[in-house]
């Protein structure tokens, strides 16, 4: 995932609004944000994460799964600076549905300008809104920044995914 951003500068007004077809361009040029500014595991590309990305966030604003939204954030102007997509998710432990923030970037112009904590926020609402519980997402480890964020927004880890990369397979 990359960073939302949070800064203690008061942000622009910013307008949270479904994502259109019109936004496809915008939302997957953001893509390779999310595996640039922090180490990838060794069996990882930022090809391979942004190939990933490209074909959910694509998937989703073509035919978005039921339980699921993808929103973006634009500033006062009208320009996008960002997006989120949210899903619906079943709990292993529970066993019940809860929201999950399964993609959330912002542009480099909007860095640092509260377009990531607004996203956030509307997630939360957005989920609040539903009756979940909670909500989960995931973010590499080596990305500190972003989990930097997300743990001043109240965001705790939970597990963690180990992988053991297996013969044939690069490491």
């Amino acid at each position: 995932m990359s960073a939302p951003d949070e800064q203690r500068t008061p942000p622009e007004h910013w307008r949270v609004r479904p994502a259109r077809a019109a936004d496809r361009a915008f939302i997957l040029a953001l893509a390779p944000r999310l595996s640039s500014g922090f180490a990838l595991p060794p069996w990882r590309t930022s090809a391979e994460v942004t190939r990933a990305e490209e074909l959910t966030l694509a998937a989703a604003l073509v035919a978005p799964p039921e339980g699921s939204a993808l929103l973006v954030v634009e500033d006062a102007g009208g320009r996008p600076a960002g997006f989120v997509y949210l899903q619906s998710l079943t709990d292993y432990f529970e066993q019940a549905d809860h929201a999950h923030v399964s993609v959330l970037a912002v542009s480099a112009e909007a860095e640092g300008r509260g377009a990531g904590r607004v996203l956030l926020e509307e997630a939360e609402r957005w989920a609040q809104e539903r009756g979940y519980p909670f909500i989960t997402l995931n973010v590499f480890e080596q990305n500190v920044r972003a989990r930097a964020i997300y743990e001043r927004r109240g965001y705790v880890p939970e597990t963690l995914r180990y992988v053991k990369p297996l013969a044939g397979r690069r490491s």
